[in-house]
């Protein structure tokens, strides 16, 4: 099935926007890419703003399923497995020259202001991405889930800085070994 002028502007704009920065990218050089007029444009978003809202609600939809699905892969079905997971499925997102860093850090600090919609959605996220942690934490048995979350979580953050910052090959490496240190006291040792 083709792929809609919608969906088109959207993901032109998710790259551009990944790439050069929010406020660098015009709507003119996003729709000169697609190849679409500002008609078309306007029969879609009511302005900039709310195409980036969508790109922002996209992304969140696209990295939430993309990581649990990188868990599964890296560390099969047991929910303490999938958590020592966590750098794996860092180092593949980090793999590449596309990598540009964490796109709700990016967000957050191109849309610095608490209140700005754009800002709320990059917390909303991580807020999500935290639940994610949270929930695999419970079912595996942490004596404290929520407290294991936030220290993976923050983890997380440091290995997408870092890894954006200074391109280091050691970035998974060293958030290999913290993410052990957590699982290790949250979890109990697994059985036989």
């Amino acid at each position: 099935m083709a792929e809609s002028a919608r969906d088109r502007i959207i993901c032109t704009a998710h790259d551009l926007f990944y790439r050069v920065g929010f406020h660098s990218v015009g709507l003119d050089a996003i729709l000169g890419e697609v190849g679409v007029t500002k008609t078309t444009f306007y029969n879609h978003f009511e302005s900039k703003e709310d195409l980036v809202r969508e790109v922002l609600a996209w992304h969140d939809r696209w990295w939430q399923d993309t990581f649990r699905e990188m868990l599964r892969r890296h560390g099969g079905d047991r929910p303490r497995d999938q958590l020592l997971a966590v750098p794996a499925a860092l180092e593949e997102a980090f793999s590449g020259d596309a990598f540009n860093g964490c796109f709700f850090v990016n967000v957050a600090v191109q849309f610095p202001l608490p209140h700005d919609p754009a800002h709320e959605m990059a917390a909303a996220h991580k807020h999500a991405m935290g639940n994610i942690i949270r929930e695999l934490a419970g079912y595996a048995g942490a004596s404290d889930p929520a407290a294991m979350a936030d220290e993976i979580s923050l983890i997380m953050e440091g290995a997408y800085v870092t890894q954006q910052v200074t391109r280091s090959s050691k970035t998974a490496q060293i958030a290999c070994r913290l993410v052990e240190q957590v699982v290790a006291r949250y979890l109990p040792l697994p059985a036989g």
